[in-house]
């Protein structure tokens, strides 16, 4: 490549990506939590049916007053939790209505209030919104007295406030982690900025063609998947430039042309780049099956960026390295001396006695993998609406303070809706389900559909919460021509649960097969593909173990969220995948010259170093989550980043070695490999 050439395509993808920029822009991620619900859930046809009744528009936050020293609310106590109450009205009302009289809690030691907020306010409206509420309750409240606002509106903006400058965060910190890892790498003051320089640009690129496709297809690009987007891009960005100046390192010690150099180094990688990254991107859009609409953003969203990460690498990475020559790698600058790294090193050292004694390396590390994947059994799937963040936010302490004076459901109670013709049969059927303190009629809209507030005796998304849910749809559906359909909190949290449940059985089995594909193609060895697969799903499933125990016994979690086994399993086997089609791609280029063992040895020996700074690379991209407010991506982080770190230093540089050696030859069947001979063979 010619330095007139490579300043053109410099400049082209720089001159692509600020069009891209300038005209999309490259910051629209919402506040809002992640979409959970499918659209033909019950709990969302509930949603969409509300807006029929003559209140649709106003939503209700709730002021919880309690005192200090929790003894009961005196005379004065409710006159002063009143006038607060009206203060917040009066701030927050908008012209959305008025509130109603406050009710005592049975204990006597609290009371609340609601407040109409208009509910078409989102994001940074919202907040502002809920922040003058809480100013103006807090006015003149007596010190003795401690005033929360809580409920639908003020989790939502408190959801918006906590994700306030978390892009930029983690923006800032993950360029932090590639730029010091990079430098601990390549130990030189310059390699370091070119890849990190042209990675972060393919994330602003990648961000502007997220906000190009939400505005086509409608999906939501919420913080989450934004985030999560950014740490595909950061961390498959770095593994691929990282796989490609490894090889042209190599390259430079055996050519004295850095640039024929560049182009074998090019042509040796780049078909294991691009393999790995077809096949992320490809499980990625598996992701589109899924009926959870998140899942189905992170989908699309994540394979655009991964494919705007691949453009980057594989066409202005070469580029970049073709115009700084050699001397990038200063001090240490590879020189001509036809050195073979496949020979020498502790990689090599590494692989050499694991092929020794095979069996034994084989069963041992399987052993500690199955122990790990026992973490599964130790841990509770499912977080709270309140347990989803790891801030205490006022809406999350109030929700408690709530739920600890009035019955468990009052702080957010169930909804349910039928033709007012059943109506009589409708309230015989709530009243007379285990489980239910109250069901109270709130209206009937102009269509006929009739609406009831029930309070379950039931903590919040819990177990006991979701089995009453379900005993109200069966019991509802049983009343002829009611049409019943269940809403509220609870039915929400059931419905993302069972949606979640549905999505791991479906999408699973489709990225192995994703995945399995992919690796016959590459490999075109039946046996080869269908071991790697095999030791994927073990080590993600070993992982997911490990991790889940780690997130709930050590960091104190209450539960693992519903979309982290899902999502954590895909980034498992598909990123996993990549150090496989690293490893398995040399030992294929290794083997007609050395024998399926020798060449395995040569390929650990070989890409080693680069797997290894890959994965704790990406291992620390992952863990970058944990700076956003949400428990589900921390968890993601945690578990993914023990993931790739088992896939790195047991699974591709010991178990498959192991695994290739005792099978021999005859792991590349049907290719002409499979008559190649290992020396025990």
């Amino acid at each position: 490549m010619t330095s007139r050439r490579s300043w053109a395509l410099l400049v082209a993808l720089a001159a692509l990506g600020a069009a891209l920029i300038g005209g999309v822009g490259n910051n629209n991620a919402s506040g809002d939590s992640p979409e959970s619900l499918p659209h033909s859930a019950q709990s969302a046809r509930v949603e969409r049916a509300l807006a029929e009744f003559p209140d649709t528009g106003v939503a209700s936050a709730i002021a919880v007053v309690t005192r200090v020293d929790a003894g009961p609310l005196t005379e004065a106590d409710r006159s002063a939790a009143a006038a607060a109450v009206a203060r917040a009205v009066a701030a927050g009302a908008g012209g959305a209505g008025a509130a109603g009289g406050l009710r005592p809690a049975p204990d006597g030691g609290a009371v609340i209030g609601q407040i109409p907020v208009p509910s078409d306010l989102s994001g940074r409206a919202l907040t502002d919104r809920i922040d003058r509420i809480r100013a103006a309750a807090h006015a003149g409240l007596p010190a003795d007295l401690t005033l929360q606002i809580t409920g639908g509106p003020a989790f939502a903006a408190d959801i918006a406030d906590s994700f306030s400058g978390a892009d930029v965060t983690l923006l800032a910190v993950t360029a932090l982690v590639v730029a010091v890892l990079l430098i601990i790498t390549y130990r030189s003051p310059v390699l370091w900025l070119v890849p990190l320089l042209l990675i972060g640009a393919a994330d602003q690129v990648a961000s502007s063609v997220g906000i190009g496709l939400a505005r086509l297809t409608g999906l939501t690009l919420d913080g989450s998947t934004s985030g999560i987007t950014s740490v595909l891009v950061f961390g498959a960005g770095t593994n691929y430039a990282l796989l490609l100046i490894s090889r042209y390192r190599d390259e430079l010690h055996r050519n004295p042309d850095h640039r024929a150099a560049l182009r074998r180094a090019v042509r040796r990688a780049g078909p294991a780049i691009l393999a790995s990254n077809l096949t992320v991107v490809m499980a990625l859009l598996v992701l589109l099956l899924a009926t959870v609409p998140s899942t189905r953003s992170l989908g699309v969203f994540g394979a655009a960026g991964l494919l705007t990460a691949l453009i980057f690498v594989l066409l202005g990475l070469p580029a970049a390295l073709a115009l700084c020559g050699r001397n990038i790698f200063w001090p240490f600058v590879p020189r001509p001396d036809q050195g073979d790294v496949a020979e020498e090193g502790v990689w090599h050292a590494v692989a050499t006695r694991v092929v020794a004694s095979p069996v034994v390396v084989a069963a041992t590390a399987a052993t500690v993998l199955a122990i790990f994947a026992c973490g599964l059994f130790t841990v509770d799937i499912g977080l709270s609406q309140t347990q989803q963040f790891r801030v205490r936010a006022e809406s999350v302490t109030g929700f408690d303070t709530l739920a600890a004076h009035f019955p468990s459901g009052s702080a957010d109670p169930t909804v349910v809706l039928a033709q007012s013709s059943a109506a009589p049969a409708v309230t015989s059927a709530l009243t007379g389900t285990a489980g239910v303190v109250q069901a109270t009629p709130t209206g009937t809209s102009p269509t006929g559909l009739a609406r009831w507030s029930v309070v379950l005796d039931a903590p919040p998304a819990s177990d006991h919460a979701f089995t009453i849910v379900e005993s109200l749809r069966s019991r509802l559906a049983a009343v002829p021509g009611a049409d019943a359909v269940v809403g509220g909190g609870d039915a929400k949290a059931f419905d993302a649960r069972s949606a979640a449940g549905h999505d791991r059985w479906v999408i699973m089995p489709l990225i192995l097969v994703v995945v399995l594909v992919v690796l016959l193609g590459l490999l075109r060895a039946v046996p080869a593909a269908l071991l790697l697969v095999t030791v994927t799903v073990m080590s993600a499933v070993a992982a997911l173990g490990l991790g889940s125990w780690i997130s709930v016994h050590a960091f104190g979690f209450p539960a693992v969220d519903t979309n982290v086994p899902l999502f954590a399993f895909l980034f498992l086997v598909a990123l996993g995948v990549d150090y496989t089609i690293f490893l398995t791609s040399r030992a294929r280029e290794e083997t007609p010259a050395h024998g399926t063992e020798q060449g395995m040895v040569r390929a650990v020996s070989s890409t080693g170093a680069v797997i290894t700074s890959a994965g704790v690379v990406l291992a620390a991209v992952f863990c970058v989550l944990g700076v956003l407010p949400l428990i589900t991506l921390t968890q993601i982080g945690i578990v993914v980043g023990v993931g790739i770190l088992l896939d790195t230093f047991v699974v591709r540089t010991v178990i498959i070695p192991a695994l290739f050696a005792i099978i021999g030859s005859r792991v590349w069947w049907p290719s002409r490999l499979a008559r190649t001979h290992t020396d025990r063979e």
